[in-house]
């Protein structure tokens, strides 16, 4: 590895072996003799290039067959957009659960298009003694029909992420951009999951779409093309020319998830990863962590220094210790140290000794 580690939230880390194969091909791609990133998106040797990443995402989540698997443009913000556009026409409804940054802007964007009268919510959050804890309703008591429920299980903003299965009796939507493939999920209880690529997946400029084939019979709202699902059922995701370098490194992602366990061991090794960092968080008196403990996310740990005027200090010595990005969200400050499946443990365990021996310094 690197002698940096690098906990960004996003673009993140990719694997060191991805990276390093993508520069060794990077001018002569598959016996090409030129880039992954001027063949033709058409042309059979890039084809089979998208076929062996859908197969190879469907095994990684067991993805049943009556699912189709879209890699498509926009990011998770242009799913936010196109979960409208695709499933609400002009007289459905939709019911968005809110925990954080990234459900309150998808409830933004749905409202922007669809209008308030179509957008219903429901905060799932709420905070004791400045600890946030997820509380989820009882789904079964609301007597409103909706086309589907919204929520995003992990995030990443806020470091909470939901571990319960959501009991929904309308299709759920899941945005699930910053915990996809770190642990294992059953994909039959959703209607749809998206995700941005750009933390577990590949660069960003990608989203993977999974979408159940009767959502595809849902009424539509006017929308472009290309972010239309049964166009892209329709053209293998190929209706305009995709993001095909973006696509070439998830294709070597999965390939990767797959040489080093699949999804189950990854869980493993993020579980692990996880309860190191926050049990040294726990165990030391400069640091707290604001989440209660059965909702603190896997993928992104965020903490405090209880003296804030040490922050910039601690900024600036992580990164001298090769320890980057760990500045948390501006909108709710601290710091971050986001553990994607590219982290290893060793990162992990690089950042508690820095959090270790700067506490001990800056100790009283």
């Amino acid at each position: 590895m690197s002698a940096t580690y690098n906990f960004c939230a996003g673009p993140a880390m990719l694997p060191q072996p991805v990276m390093q194969k993508a520069q060794k091909e990077l001018l002569d791609w598959n016996g090409q003799g030129v880039s992954v990133m001027e063949i033709s998106h058409r042309s059979k040797e890039f084809i089979a290039l998208t076929e062996q990443a859908e197969a190879d995402i469907r095994e990684l989540m067991n993805i049943p067959s009556n699912y189709h698997v879209l890699f498509m443009h926009g990011g998770g913000r242009g799913q936010f957009a196109a979960v409208v556009n695709n499933f609400l026409g002009e007289a459905g409804r939709a019911l968005y659960l809110v925990d954080g940054s990234w459900s309150s802007a998808a409830v933004d964007e749905a409202r922007k298009l669809a209008g308030d009268e179509q957008i219903d919510t429901l905060n799932i959050v709420e905070k004791d003694n400045n600890i946030s804890r997820i509380v989820l309703p009882n789904l079964e008591g609301i007597e409103q029909d909706y086309r589907y429920l919204h929520y995003c299980p992990n995030e990443t903003v806020d470091g909470i992420e939901i571990f319960d299965e959501i009991n929904s009796p309308w299709p759920i939507v899941a945005d699930m951009s910053s915990n996809i493939m770190s642990r294992e999920i059953d994909v039959s209880r959703y209607g749809l999951i998206y995700a941005g690529a750009q933390k577990n997946i590949g660069p960003s400029g990608l989203s993977i779409v999974i979408v159940r084939d009767d959502l595809l019979a849902y009424p539509q709202l006017n929308q472009a093309s290309i972010m239309d699902y049964r166009l892209a059922v329709k053209h293998d995701s190929m209706f305009n020319t995709p993001p095909t370098f973006a696509w070439y490194l998830a294709a070597e992602v999965f390939k990767w998830l797959k040489s080093q366990g699949g999804v189950s061991k990854m869980s493993e090794v993020n579980q692990l990863k996880a309860k190191t960092l926050y049990d040294f968080i726990d165990s030391c008196d400069l640091y707290e962590n604001r989440v209660a403990e059965q909702n603190r996310s896997q993928m992104n740990v965020t903490f405090y220094l209880k003296d804030e005027s040490l922050n910039e200090a601690f900024l600036a010595e992580a990164k001298a210790a090769g320890l980057v990005a760990l500045k948390g969200h501006r909108s709710v400050g601290g710091m971050r140290a986001s553990l994607y499946n590219a982290m290893p443990l060793a990162g992990v365990e690089a950042l508690v000794s820095f959090m270790r021996a700067f506490a001990k310094k800056h100790s009283a």
